[in-house]
């Protein structure tokens, strides 16, 4: 039995059926005429080659050696000289530019050991304990766990169960290389690339971003070469995942020959929130220990072994808004506790933010017959009026088999399903990750693929859409096709209870 969801309270995302602003249509459809040059070149190198080739089907070309053999050149050979030229011309162009491929070779996600596992009951007798939150409060963080989708099997590192917490930066630098070392050391295991063959180096972690660097910290762990280039990205959220791979990307399209490891996570044990400010208290309980590691490469002679292939990555930023920018805010509260503040406005803004994105990404995925639908309910709505005809949702179902939805809540990963009419099954795979490891973060869609891998698997030729938002406003997105058959028993899922999942799930209050 699928899980039975009544409509969620509280806030929700906007209905993306209310509007859709033609500006970010214009934008998906930029990022496809920049193909328009290779396709021209293309043309033109196929035109001149048929002429070339039909010259000598009919002799000319033997005619014009003969002749010119015999006497000056003529007409016909400086016609013949000219074309080879403009077809060598050409191609050589189309190659220059031609954009390197941009392959996924494998991806690791962190299992914690058991004994950093921390069901809801223990949760809440740590939240007493701690002695730290009033008492309205703790019932309002019981009301947030009991319904926001987590299961009992969720870790938090365990620092956090002594008394005092241990929370000092020695105990963050321990989280963070027990979380992303062992996921490196299993990706790099299991693609047999060296550390010193890594020539990027990527790390995201949006709260914790100490000196020396975490990217820094990876290099000098596994002894990487001192030409190995590193970047470090700080308060980039839950949606900077995409950031990182889009950042890999670039540096894939610089650097030929060459392996990107980009590494996402977050770290909880300097970001736990002891103080009474409601707005601060709902990171503590949602977020939950994870961690990524990913290994990108574009030497063309990876792409047999190859998991995917990048396709497209579109990027939303409304951080010119300032109730988009201020919706997500690290500070103090009335009390000088440091937290992280969450916007009553929050779900409103993430749906302006995601309908922006999908509006961009729809002219590069969608198939050409819902592309058309949607244009002509543009202009239907631009003629008749807009309150005479709905506006229409291309269907994303056609162009994606396989959605990892980040799991920053239950509510929402709910509301994308209704909004964008998408399957249950769809949509599951973000529902497991969210009950089995909550909300990692920026890591989150990297389970959701892993989830994927170990239950169905992909075919070849599968498409899959990463979506991924957070602080700024960001709402990002990826896109990858599997480059071949792609099934593996991730040991993050090892031992896991699909139907018990569902049951809980379905058993959970709204």
């Amino acid at each position: 039995m699928q899980p039975q969801r009544g409509p969620p309270r509280g806030p929700a995302l906007p209905d993306f059926t209310v509007d859709i602003a033609v500006k970010y249509i214009y934008r998906g459809y930029t990022v496809v005429l920049k193909h328009l040059p290779k396709l021209a070149l293309l043309a033109v190198s196929a035109t001149l080659g048929l002429e070339l080739v039909n010259m000598l089907r009919v002799g000319q070309l033997s005619a014009l050696w003969n002749v010119a053999q015999d006497t000056n050149l003529t007409f016909n050979l400086i016609t013949v000289v000219a074309c080879v030229s403009m077809l060598l011309a050409a191609v050589l162009s189309f190659f220059l530019l031609q954009t390197r491929p941009v392959y996924l070779v494998d991806f690791s996600v962190y299992r914690p050991p058991d004994s950093w596992m921390m069901d809801k009951a223990a949760h809440m007798r740590n939240t007493v304990d701690c002695g730290r939150f009033t008492p309205k409060n703790v019932e309002f963080q019981s009301k947030i766990l009991d319904r926001g989708g987590l299961g009992d099997e969720t870790y938090l590192p365990p620092g956090l169960k002594e008394k005092p917490p241990a929370i000092s930066m020695s105990d963050a630098r321990w989280e963070f290389e027990q979380v992303c070392f062992t996921a490196i050391k299993e990706v790099l295991g299991k693609t047999g690339v060296q550390p010193r063959q890594v020539g990027v180096v990527i790390v995201n972690c949006s709260l914790f971003n100490p000196t020396p660097s975490l990217s820094a910290m990876i290099m000098n762990h596994f002894k990487m070469g001192s030409n190995t280039i590193n970047y470090n990205l700080g308060g980039m959220g839950c949606s900077a995942s995409v950031v990182a791979i889009d950042l890999a990307r670039q540096m894939l399209q610089l650097y030929p020959d060459t392996y990107a490891l980009v590494v996402s996570t977050e770290n909880i044990t300097q970001n736990w929130y002891f103080g009474n400010d409601r707005s601060m208290l709902i990171p503590n309980c949602l977020f939950r220990v994870g961690g990524a590691a990913m290994l990108l490469s574009n030497k063309r002679r990876e792409s047999w072994r190859s998991k995917y292939e990048l396709q497209h990555v579109v990027r939303t930023n409304l951080a010119a808004n300032d109730a988009a920018y201020n919706c997500v805010y690290e500070g103090e509260d009335d009390d000088g506790v440091r937290g992280v503040r969450l916007s009553k406005e929050l779900m409103a803004i993430a749906g302006n933010a995601l309908k922006t994105n999908i509006t961009t990404l729809g002219p590069l995925v969608l198939p050409v017959s819902e592309q058309l639908l949607f244009g002509a309910n543009m202009v239907a709505r631009k003629l008749l009026g807009k309150k005479r005809v709905a506006n229409y949702i291309p269907d994303f179902k056609l162009a994606f088999e396989h959605l990892c939805i980040h799991t920053g809540g239950r509510g929402v990963i709910d509301e994308i399903e209704k909004q964008l009419a998408l399957t249950d099954a769809m949509v599951e795979p973000s529902r497991a990750v969210l009950y089995r490891y909550g909300n990692i973060s920026s890591s989150s869609i990297w389970y959701v693929l892993s989830y994927i891998e170990s239950t169905g698997g992909l075919r070849k030729g599968d498409r899959v859409w990463q979506l991924g938002f957070g602080s700024g406003f960001k709402c990002n997105s990826a896109v990858w096709r599997a480059n071949r058959r792609v099934k593996e028993a991730h040991f993050a899922w090892q031992g896991f209870d699909i139907e018990k999942m569902r049951a809980d799930l379905n058993a959970m209050p709204h």
